[in-house]
């Protein structure tokens, strides 16, 4: 059964929603699934915005034939390369084998990579080129390493509408939903959106600030991301999420607590900082055991607070892997602009602090905080826990 959504007049969506896949890119949870999207544009000459991942190909080649009820489809638009978009090219060009292929020329070269021969078929644009349809023109501006090197994306000048690629993205199964405003866009995906965003772009900063400025010198209507819904409303609301995200500016001022403890200790004293913090005023406090979430999950968080408290126990003369773990991905992924407190445990020699310190140090406009707390085994001295919270809240109120 074909599932075909009508977006704005010529334009619509002919992609699909995945219940199946638990991990994307084999790394990130989805417990809600995704949607992979693609468009067709209607016109003089018909176009194919984007194929699908090999998962949902059948709906994909169903919904496409029954939109175009054999018309000619003339092009093919190639965003991004990256499978989960691409997969089913080789399928549609053996269907409508007439389609012109339309990518950049990085694109059009990974794509031979990829196993596809589009060498007779390709044409290769560049910022500032336009394809003109009939009624509706395109115009395709390039988004380098938004987040692979080939990435463009397109932009509808009669409808002001822009195709942004994996930009404006999110985790989630569309599930008969397409529109932002036909969802609680903050209440239900806000949190799939960070987690989308920072652990899939979020080390490329600068490449989507780019791309953000690039945008606002254009009149857009609607955003038809790559996953997710789609936005013809309220754009500035997702917009300045992005700016947030894309210059590491923290969403919210508060303090994210992680810890990692291997016999409740540190696990106690993370607890009672929270409890010390809350009573000093301090609205968003938030909690989390590294060894019993997904880091996908602690990343999205920590690009969302001000501050961050790391307490870990000691591991093998080290941070405690699964904290060791976090770390490196925020530095993988170029989290900066953030304020940290450091609690470490150790019944002996306890290095975790200076360890975490180290990382910390290596990143980019990181504040530690000179209090910290030192626990040998079990935290029993609450001037401590009292002096550290103090410190923390005064640091929120400064900024």
């Amino acid at each position: 059964m074909y599932n075909v959504r009508k977006v704005y007049n010529d334009l619509y969506w002919i992609g699909a929603s995945d219940h199946r896949l638990a991990l994307f890119e084999n790394i990130h949870p989805i417990p809600r699934g995704v949607s992979y999207n693609s468009y067709v544009l209607m016109d003089e000459k018909n176009v194919l915005l984007d194929t699908v991942d090999w998962s949902v190909c059948p709906q994909f080649l169903e919904n496409l034939s029954h939109l175009l009820e054999g018309k000619t489809l003339d092009y093919i638009i190639v965003h991004h390369v990256e499978p989960d978009h691409m997969a089913s090219l080789g399928e549609v060009m053996l269907r409508y084998p007439e389609a012109q292929i339309v990518a950049s020329a990085k694109a059009i070269s990974m794509m031979q990579q990829f196993g596809f021969d589009v060498s007779a078929k390709a044409q290769a644009v560049k910022e500032g080129d336009v394809l003109s349809t009939g009624k509706h023109s395109l115009t395709f501006v390039m988004a380098p390493m938004v987040h692979w090197p080939e990435v463009m994306v397109s932009y509808d000048t009669l409808d002001k509408t822009l195709f942004s690629a994996d930009a404006f993205g999110t985790f989630g199964a569309l599930d008969g939903k397409l529109f932002n405003d036909e969802v609680n866009f903050d209440r239900d995906w806000i949190d799939d959106a960070r987690r989308y965003y920072t652990n899939i772009v979020g080390k490329y900063g600068a490449q989507t600030m780019n791309l953000l400025k690039k945008a606002s010198g254009l009149e857009i209507a609607r955003i038809c991301p790559l996953h997710g819904p789609i936005w013809r409303n309220d754009l500035e609301y997702f917009i300045d999420k992005h700016k947030h995200w894309a210059s590491y500016t923290p969403e919210v001022q508060g303090v994210m607590i992680v810890y990692a403890s291997i016999y409740g200790h540190t696990e106690s004293a993370a607890q009672a900082l929270a409890s010390k913090l809350v009573q000093n005023g301090v609205k968003d406090v938030s909690v989390y055991d590294v060894s019993n979430i997904d880091v996908s999950y602690l990343v999205s968080e920590a690009f969302k607070y001000s501050h961050i408290v790391l307490a870990s126990s000691t591991y093998n003369a080290d941070i405690f892997p699964k904290m060791k773990d976090f770390l490196e991905h925020l530095k993988m992924l170029n989290l900066q602009n953030r304020t940290v407190g450091i609690m470490e445990n150790g019944s002996w020699a306890s290095t975790a602090g200076n360890a975490m310190k180290k990382i910390l140090e290596s990143m980019k406009d990181m504040t530690i905080l000179d209090t910290e707390v030192k626990i040998m085994s079990s935290l029993n001295d609450e001037e401590k826990l009292d002096n550290f919270a103090d410190a923390i809240t005064q640091s929120l109120k400064a900024q």
